[in-house]
């Protein structure tokens, strides 16, 4: 690996931010702890603060020379509405918080490449340092845009990243195209007529038609959508009843859909409310049906794509760059690259090994309360971002 020397020998300071920030995680729109240490870390270094865009964002500007070009760089930084399970001195001094998604890392990386381009600046252009808030379901990066992102700081791609467990460090991963799924919800409530469980003729009982339901929204996967096109249905929660002698008046169905095209999503949605109403008049229930639209699909680009795996080959060798294989999970930055160019790529976590002592017993997932960020990735993760940062503003503009 071709780490650069400074933020090596810096790397200490940024690993006690990292942890600093691991200790107080804050929920999405409530980050302004977090903001401030950003702001004052990234002030302390010289470079200039915009904060409020998307409540609790931070910008930060990093401009050297005459040249009118910019280039994004994006880290998240809210935390997860989880109890976390580790025990060493860094973990969440905060019941019901945790960075269990790794946001502290995205962030310390970024701040640790924002000190280094500060004080060198190699490069000639602007680089526009986007410390994104609320990515974990608050939708940060649409609010970010709201408020002027885009059109405040001009910038002609973004990139962005997200350490992954169980791959190597020192490797990569990305691909162009659909490399995380939209995000969707849906709420349907079945409303019968209550009856004693005995006497079932004098009511009109709900849960069968839930049953119905629930298989025959699979039969959308796998006999309406085409079978190379990729989706899924999940059923996730079903409430109803309160006393195992009553048939229940009302019951209600909870879940989420997942798909990498908006011509699939709307078919799978046509099809779900075609067929919760039918089920429902079926059995002579009412059918109420919510279906809401979160995240899109996160599509790279790909010229922006093929620029960093070369870059990214240049740090770790081009056979520590993998394909990465796509993921039903979502990701807000699909809303920066609907608005921008750009590419979104994978780094290494590791297997785990790097937890101290003190670890809860889980594995090192997402989204786990035993997860830890890998701090070996820092030196690693600044040094990609003041390449890719330095070789997008040296390169011809056409290119």
């Amino acid at each position: 690996m071709k780490l650069i020397d400074s933020i090596v020998a810096d790397a200490a300071s940024i690993v006690a931010m990292r942890r600093d920030i691991h200790a107080h995680p804050e929920l999405c729109f409530q980050e302004e702890r977090t903001a401030d240490v950003i702001a004052k870390a990234l002030q302390g270094w010289g470079i200039p603060v915009h904060r409020g865009l998307g409540k609790t964002g931070v910008v930060g500007i990093v401009k050297n020379g005459t040249s009118h070009r910019a280039v994004g760089l994006r880290a998240d930084i809210d935390a997860l509405p989880m109890t976390e399970h580790n025990h060493f001195a860094h973990a969440s001094r905060h019941t019901g918080k945790m960075h269990a998604c790794g946001h502290d890392g995205h962030t310390a990386m970024l701040l640790a490449a924002a000190r280094h381009l500060a004080k060198h600046r190699h490069f000639d252009g602007t680089v526009v340092l986007v410390f994104q808030p609320a990515e974990e379901g608050g939708g940060g990066a649409r609010e970010m845009m709201k408020d002027g992102l885009f059109e405040r700081f001009p910038m002609e791609a973004i990139f962005g990243a997200h350490n992954w467990p169980g791959m190597a460090v020192g490797q990569f991963a990305l691909r162009e195209g659909p490399v995380f799924a939209s995000s969707n919800e849906f709420k349907i409530t079945i409303r019968g007529k209550g009856a004693h469980g005995a006497m079932p003729h004098n009511g009109i009982d709900p849960v069968p038609a839930a049953c119905q339901m629930v298989q025959a929204f699979q039969t959308i996967i796998s006999r309406n959508k085409r079978p190379l096109d990729t989706g899924v249905i999940s059923v996730t929660m079903i409430h109803t009843g309160e006393v195992t002698n009553v048939i229940p008046e009302a019951c209600v169905m909870e879940g989420t859909v997942r798909t990498f095209t908006t011509a699939v999503l709307d078919l799978i949605e046509q099809r779900m409310k075609t067929i919760a109403e039918a089920t429902c008049a079926a059995f002579e229930c009412r059918c109420e049906f919510e279906f809401v639209r979160n995240y899109p699909p996160t599509v790279n680009h790909k010229a922006e794509t093929e620029f960093a795996r070369k870059l990214l080959g240049d740090v770790v060798g081009q056979d520590n760059v993998l394909e990465f294989e796509p993921t039903m999970g979502a990701e807000d930055f699909s809303y920066f690259l609907q608005g921008k160019p750009g590419c979104y790529f994978l780094i290494g976590n590791g297997d785990g090994s790097h937890r101290e002592g003190g670890h809860g017993m889980g594995p090192c997932m997402l989204h786990n309360p035993s997860y830890d960020f890998n701090d070996d990735l820092i030196p690693l993760g600044a040094t990609a971002w003041v390449r890719l940062a330095e070789a997008w503003l040296a390169q011809p503009r056409s290119a």
